[in-house]
């Protein structure tokens, strides 16, 4: 098969847009708990805010799970079309993705809010450091620091650079691996993750650092999404399950989910379970992926709400820019003396950070981010529908 009859294959999962969306928007929830509803003086609307959005970094470890379901699911796809895996298009195609909104956000950092804040700043650390950021490896910075956090809304970036690093090895381990011992690699990735983490299970600053940043702690989300990937990538007893899976069934893998997610603190405190964390919540979340793309009888589908599955698309963009503009908005509040202590006013102020994030994430991908995408399609193999 010829490479121009390859790049017109069409791969498009309808109902992960939404997902997607979902996803940042329980990551934004989580930050505005950290950064805006820790101002509320009524203790028990604090608490009660803070239970619902305090496990809110969980989207990010769907986000891994989800990245590796898709990368992979595709890396495959290409194999089976072209024989092979072209690695300097697939590079390509992430640089061009990735890289001018990342580097967008490291100029906005180092340049405008160091050039702002170097001389009011307490801790010089809180800057960041650019050799990390340069070479996407800021989730060593951020463990470096942690608790601390860059400001300038850098820190976001240290998952994108956890991405990164994955998609440097798994282009070439898809590549060059038989596909009938692509479980046992992704079985073994896992298994790695587990061990790494068997090492950080203190209940310190630094444990948990190294459990929540540390690239060879988190990786596992983004295997066990390429093992889901491998099971959907044919017709598999998982797939056949999934696709039949009964409705009552599915709903309870849901509420499980959302039990797992409201207390995860609890469930997964002693050192055992804590090992076991990241991989429990993504075999979850690895499901979901699944059964929103593949089940029958699925209860719901992100796909019916259209307004959310389009904003979807912007989800990177959003993602990467809301903690500046959540940052824009506290420093407005704080300027004009604006009391964030209410439930009310604090929920305001939240509403108009993600309004402003939408805005921001919108002209960002259309008048920037678009002009790369298009060359993106240029090396694709297999482009969206």
């Amino acid at each position: 098969m010829t490479q121009k009859a390859v790049a017109k294959e069409k791969l498009f999962f309808p109902n992960l847009d939404g997902l997607r969306f979902f996803c940042f928007f329980i990551v934004f929830l989580f930050h505005c708990n950290e950064a805006v509803f820790r101002r509320i003086s009524n203790p028990d609307h604090k608490a009660a805010v803070n239970f619902l959005f305090q496990n809110g970094e969980l989207g990010v470890n769907i986000f891994f799970v989800l990245s590796g379901f898709l990368i992979t699911l595709l890396l495959i796809k290409e194999k089976e079309l072209n024989s092979t895996i072209n690695l300097k298009n697939f590079y390509i195609r992430r640089v061009l993705r990735i890289w001018p909104l990342y580097y967008l956000i490291v100029f906005f950092g180092f340049v405008l809010f160091s050039y702002a804040r170097f001389r009011t700043i307490a801790d010089p650390r809180l800057l960041g450091d650019i050799r990390y950021y340069m070479v996407f490896a800021s989730n060593f910075n951020v463990i470096q620091i942690w608790p601390l956090i860059a400001g300038g809304g850098m820190s976001v970036l240290w998952s994108v650079s956890v991405e990164e690093q994955f998609y440097l090895i798994w282009p070439v381990i898809i590549k060059y691996a038989k596909p009938k011992i692509y479980r046992y690699v992704f079985l073994v990735i896992m298994l790695m993750t587990l061990i790494v983490r068997s090492f950080h299970l203190q209940h310190t600053e630094a444990g948990y650092a190294m459990r929540n940043f540390f690239t060879f702690s988190v990786i596992g989300d983004m295997a066990l999404g390429g093992l889901m990937a491998y099971y959907c990538s044919y017709d598999s007893p998982v797939l056949r399950y999934i696709t039949k899976m009964p409705r009552w069934q599915i709903v309870l893998a849901y509420v499980v989910t959302i039990v797992l997610i409201l207390f995860k603190q609890t469930i997964f405190y002693t050192p055992l379970p804590m090992i076991f964390e990241r991989l429990v919540l993504a075999c979850f979340f690895a499901f979901i992926i699944a059964e929103q793309n593949y089940a029958e009888n699925s209860f719901f589908k992100f796909s019916s709400l259209k307004r959310i599955s389009k904003l979807g698309v912007y989800t990177y963009g959003f993602y990467c820019l809301h903690f500046i503009a959540t940052l824009a908005v506290l420093t407005v509040a704080d300027k004009y003396d604006w009391k964030l202590n209410t439930l009310l006013t604090t929920s305001v102020a939240c509403i108009i950070a993600l309004i402003l994030t939408i805005i921001m994430g919108l002209t960002s991908y259309h008048f920037f981010e678009k002009y790369f995408l298009k060359l993106k399609n240029k090396f694709s193999f297999i482009v969206k529908q």
